[in-house]
Parts: structure tokens; sequence; C-alpha cells
């Protein structure tokens, strides 16, 4: 008989994914039905999606009220903001019914937000089923503690009344010990689909894609894929440009709050002409992207892990990144990828540059980086680490 566990995650497919909801996905898609059945609790936000549905191997509730959405969940419009502080309360209900009917072994938290709180509120309960926590955090630990502060006693026990920890990083699993958590973090990484971002295109397909984006036969493309938020550090990129000659050229992939101020910024230094902002583009559309880009850059103001540079590396795109966070977890600087300096355009620029004059390190940074996805990263060992290491324990 499978075991039930349910999934609390403030937002999910096919509407909202992030690095979290694709790790949910990966995982849960990989481990056959026999083993575990997976429900899955979350926000509804969009009035054109089901309140419930299959989704992959995962049975998906959706809550709270809905409108006619047209933007990332890091933008929404005030009444629907709401929802995220109702999630809570309208989980732990509906987990309630969910349980007199189904009788789950574990419950499994993404992330310690308000899918956090939902589950300590059934977790305080259902004493008898396996709390579950995985820790996705990509924003500063101090500006999650600040968020918190209100209610920090409870936030607290999210993290002791934990019965498994699962880190994707070893900075969120020094965290969780830091919150005072009872049992010692797991640290089991994302991953990335290798066989789709190591596929190759013919030359048709990539002059296609360069004659999308606007790329000159003699451009370079720095490519980001990320939300446009602050924490991301896209505002640095732009600002390195007038630093790199004309024909570097910034490729963004992505939405979010920061895109208005970021256009404006790259109007004021000139460089709009330079920075294509190309929006929401599918996960199965970006590698042909990223194989006509010549560098990838995301300066983080602070990272859980980083989906984005780890897939980057499996298409053999050389990258640039910053040493906080999970990011030392798979970057070694000179060896998988360069660090640039925090909030530091210049450097940001200069190490572009190397990569740009160096091509025998860029080469060498690339192959060793693409060995090392392949041995540490695929989907198929991490979901093989969670059913091992996390849902056979519970």
């Amino acid at each position: 008989m499978p075991k039930k566990i349910l999934i609390f995650s403030l937002v999910y497919y096919p509407r909202h994914i992030g690095g979290a909801e694709v790790a949910v996905k990966e995982i849960t898609d990989r481990i056959k039905k026999e083993e575990c059945e997976f429900h899955l609790l979350t926000l509804r936000l969009d009035r054109s999606l089901p309140k419930e549905e299959r989704v992959g191997n995962v049975m998906v509730y959706r809550l709270g009220w809905a409108g006619d959405l047209s933007t990332s969940p890091d933008s929404l419009p005030k009444p629907l903001h709401f929802n995220k502080y109702l999630f809570p309360f309208l989980a732990f209900f509906k987990a309630m019914s969910l349980h007199r009917e189904h009788r789950f072994n574990a419950l499994w938290s993404i992330m310690a937000n308000y899918a956090g709180f939902g589950a300590l509120f059934f977790k305080l309960f259902n004493m008898d089923v396996r709390f579950i926590l995985t820790l996705q955090e990509g924003d500063p630990i101090d500006y999650i503690k600040r968020r918190v502060r209100f209610v920090y006693p409870l936030f607290k026990m999210i993290f002791t009344h934990a019965d498994c920890i699962q880190a994707i990083s070893t900075y969120l699993a020094q965290f969780a010990r830091d919150m005072g958590a009872r049992v010692e973090p797991i640290v089991i990484p994302n991953g990335v689909d290798i066989e789709h971002f190591t596929q190759t295109f013919d030359d048709a397909r990539l002059r296609d894609v360069a004659l999308s984006i606007g790329k000159e036969r003699d451009d370079i493309v720095v490519i980001t894929t990320s939300r446009l938020v602050v924490k991301n550090a896209v505002h640095d990129i732009i600002a390195a440009l007038p630093h790199l000659p004309e024909r570097v050229k910034l490729l963004i992939l992505g939405t979010g709050y920061e895109e208005g101020n970021l256009r404006a910024l790259a109007q004021r230094l000139g460089v709009e002409n330079r920075v294509i902002f190309l929006g929401y583009v599918p996960h199965r559309d970006m590698p042909a992207y990223l194989k006509v880009s010549d560098v990838f850059v995301r300066p983080s103001l602070s990272e859980g892990l980083g989906n984005s540079f780890i897939e980057a590396m499996a298409a053999g795109v050389p990258v640039v990144a910053t040493r906080v966070g999970g990011i030392p977890d798979f970057l070694t600087d000179k060896v998988t990828g360069l660090f640039c300096s925090v909030s530091d355009p210049v450097d940001v620029a200069r190490k572009i540059e190397v990569f740009l004059r160096d091509r025998m390190l860029r080469d060498e940074i690339v192959d060793t980086a693409l060995h090392m996805v392949i041995d540490r990263y695929d989907w198929s060992i991490v979901a093989k680490s969670m059913r091992e290491r996390v849902f056979d324990t519970v």
C-alpha cells in the first residue's frame, strides 16, 4: 500500500513555476505510484484554473479566491495578495477534511513560509502524522526573520516540530539549525533535467532563435533566467553593460515586479537597445535560448541554491555568480564558474570579459561544470535520494 503524503505549497503548476515548484514536480513524477500517493494544497489565484486536478503524479487542490491573473506571484494585486495570509488557515481546514478521507502518513511543507504555517497547524492537531519540511528559501535570512517578527515564536515552531528537514544547500541546513531544529537537516539539492538541457539543436533552429532576439553575427549574448525581483540583482547586469563592448547584449528571460525599474535603468544608462526583455519563457524552450548565448550571469544578493545556474551549466554556458547562500555548493571559482563581487557592476563586467578573452579557461570551466551537474544534479539522482532518505523514513 502506498504511503500517502500531503504537500503544502503556496503556489504550483501550471500558472506559477519557480525552483521549488519544479522540484516538487520532478521528484513526484519520478516516484512510483505504488510507493507514494501525493496530494497538494495550493492557492488558486487564477480563475481559469480548476479547483481540483491531477498534475503529473500529484492530486492538486486549489484554495482561496481567484481573479484574472496576468502577473507573477511576486506582484499580486491587493485582493489576491491577501490570499497568502489566509492560506495557512484555508490549507489547515482543507487538510483536516482530506485527512479524514485519506489518512495521510506524512505532510510535506515546501518552504517555511505560509505553507509552513499551514503544515504546522495541521501537525499540532495530528501529532502522529510525520512532518517533512523542505527548505528552498532564496531570500536573505535576515529579511525572512524581519517579515515574521510579529509571529517569530510560531515561525520557530515550524522548525522545532518538523520530524524531517530537507535543505537544498548547506547554507539552508545551517538556517534550520539556527532556528532550533530538533533533527539534523538532510542536504539534498535541487536538480536539472539533464536530457532536456543538454539536448542539441540543428543550425536552422539556432539561427531562428538568434534571429528572434535580434542577435547579429558578431554579437555576444549575456543571458539571465530569473524572476525580476530585487534579490536576483538583474540591475547589476544592466549597470555592467556600459563597461562592456557595444556588441555585448543582455537577454532577460523572466517576469516580475522589478521589470519597470529595470527598463528605466537601461534607458537612463543609454543601453536600452542592448537589453532584450523576452518575458516569460516556458521551461521547454529555455535550452535553445541558452545555446545561442555566450555567458550566463546572475549576481544574486541571496540564493537558496539556484536552479538556473545549474541549468545553464548543463546547457554548456559558462556562469558568473556571487558567493552567496547555496551557490558555493556547486560553484568553485575558476573551476565550475567565476565569482563576482556582490553589488559590483564593474566586477560583473570584468568577469564576463574573462570568459570572452580566455577561451581555454572558458572551455575548461564549461566541461568541468557539465560533468559535475551530470554526476550530482540529475533529477533522477535527487528523486532517489528523496525516496530513500526522506519518504522511506515516514
